[in-house]
């Protein structure tokens, strides 16, 4: 790949442009290749989440690190919370915190506010080794983006800028209660 390409090999200056009056980004062919382009991207990230996991030394699966992450990044949190942000029925977000607990990185104490309720946290433990994987994959991510040359950044950085606003404007279509585009690429979390 060169300097004058993108990782989907076409030329730099070559993007999607503003919606035009029917709210497509250009013609279909151009469309699939942002698509695939911002696809492979997505494996490349969750692909240095797994890598970062693997370096540190975790058995943690990555749908283990997500829920880390949003109960490190949420605060104290009861079940129901969590599994509506990681978009996951109640069960399932129980046995992932049986896991994680079982692991010394999650806690449960009764709500001080309403004693019936149980609250979720992150331990130390949890919380070290969130930053702990975040850094890294901040390490990793970095690396990369200082291999591209400077033009080619600044395309990226306007590039991931319209795709983080188009994810956070409402979806016409989008059922009510369904989460929003940006919820679902990364559970209101980042990851």
């Amino acid at each position: 790949m060169t300097g004058e390409q993108t990782a989907a090999g076409s030329p730099a200056g070559d993007v999607a442009g503003p919606p035009d009056d029917t709210g497509t980004a250009g013609p279909p062919d151009e469309t699939d290749e942002v698509t695939a382009a911002v696809m492979a991207a997505a494996r490349l990230l969750v692909g240095l989440s797994a890598r970062a996991l693997a370096e540190v030394g975790s058995a943690l699966t990555l749908p283990q690190l997500r829920t880390l992450v949003v109960l490190d990044s949420s605060g104290p949190v009861k079940l129901a919370a969590l599994a509506a942000t990681l978009d996951v029925n109640a069960s399932t977000a129980m046995r992932m915190v049986d896991r994680l607990e079982a692991g010394g990185l999650v806690d449960r104490k009764v709500n001080p506010e309403n004693r019936r309720e149980v609250v979720l946290r992150t331990t130390g433990e949890g919380t070290a080794l969130v930053g702990t994987v975040l850094e890294h994959r901040h390490r990793e991510v970095a690396a990369l983006v200082g291999r591209l040359p400077v033009d080619v950044r600044a395309g990226l950085v306007v590039g991931l800028r319209a795709l983080t606003v188009a994810a956070e404007s409402p979806e016409p279509d989008r059922p009510p209660g369904a989460p929003d585009a940006r919820d679902v690429l990364t559970g209101g979390t980042g990851f």
